[in-house]
């Protein structure tokens, strides 16, 4: 498969998961290949959540070794990172879906969007994206497209189990099999507020919308019926606000939410595409095939 062609059915793929009107999304800015020939071809790649300069130069190690195609990082690097702000529109969508409405979720979304953007300002984004330019190595990033996997799976796992109490929520997570590898790595579902025979109540899910909400948004949720959020993780100062609003949260797992996506995404490419990735795990992925 070539470069362009992989990083056309990864958009391909964000969009099927997207909770918004396919019609809206043309591309996802926290997506690109960020260096690369388009017409590259792409048998053996190096996957990992993390790719940094380090993660680059083993990369470039196994390359002369054992071959190398393409390196993917999830997390965005480049231009890609800091256009990270403007996938969060995918938010007002799951706001609106939780009973919130749209004028309101806008204007919620809009100052932590902006919060966002100044955050990544000062970063040195470009980096990594140098590191592959002088290594001469193509590399890529695929962020909310896996994200959007992860939540749709979940979501409809959720619809159909319909959990009454916070451990039913981690019994279905713990169900998964990269969860499942995570609880072994330490880094499982939790409950970080509640009991797990505290009722679920009606469910918020946040796995996608390129990093976490704005926390104002909590109350509303509260005030929509929402009781338990499930989440992939959250700072100090969201923790702090859904404690006193009294909401459960259950965090699924970073990495190994990212981890879900990410083989989702791969596995719905190579089914369509009849074709097998060669894929060397680094940097928190395991690659585990769903077939």
């Amino acid at each position: 498969m070539k470069l362009f062609r992989l990083y056309n059915q990864v958009i391909k793929f964000g969009r099927a998961g997207d909770p918004r009107k396919k019609t809206r999304i043309d591309s996802y800015p926290d997506t690109a290949i960020l260096y690369g020939e388009a017409d590259t071809q792409i048998k053996r790649i190096l996957i990992g959540i993390d790719i940094e300069v380090g993660e680059l130069l083993l990369a470039d190690k196994i390359r002369k070794q054992q071959g190398l195609d393409l390196v993917i990082s999830h997390h965005p690097q480049g231009k890609a990172l800091v256009s990270l702000y403007k996938v969060m529109g995918v938010q007002v969508d799951l706001l609106r879906k939780l009973g919130i409405s749209k004028s309101v979720a806008q204007e919620l979304l809009e100052e932590r969007k902006r919060e966002v953007e100044r955050r990544f300002l000062p970063h040195n984004h470009m980096r990594a994206v140098d590191a592959a330019r002088l290594l001469d190595l193509p590399f890529m990033c695929a962020h909310t497209p896996a994200d959007n996997q992860a939540h749709s799976f979940i979501q409809e796992l959720l619809n159909k189990e319909k959990p009454k109490k916070l451990k039913d929520i981690l019994d279905i997570l713990m169900g998964i099999p990269e969860y499942k590898q995570a609880a072994g790595d330490l880094a499982g579902p939790r409950i970080i507020l509640g009991n797990p025979n505290r009722p679920a109540g009606k469910i918020s899910l946040e796995m996608t919308g390129g990093t976490s909400g704005p926390k104002e948004a909590f109350a509303r949720l509260y005030k929509a019926g929402i009781r338990t959020l499930v989440c992939m993780h959250m700072n100090e100062e969201h923790f702090k606000k859904v404690k006193d609003i009294n909401l459960n949260v259950i965090i699924a797992g970073h990495i190994s939410s990212d981890t879900l996506g990410l083989n989702l995404l791969l596995d719905r490419i190579e089914k369509e595409d009849k074709e097998k990735f060669q894929v060397i795990n680094c940097s928190g992925f395991h690659r585990i095939p769903r077939r």
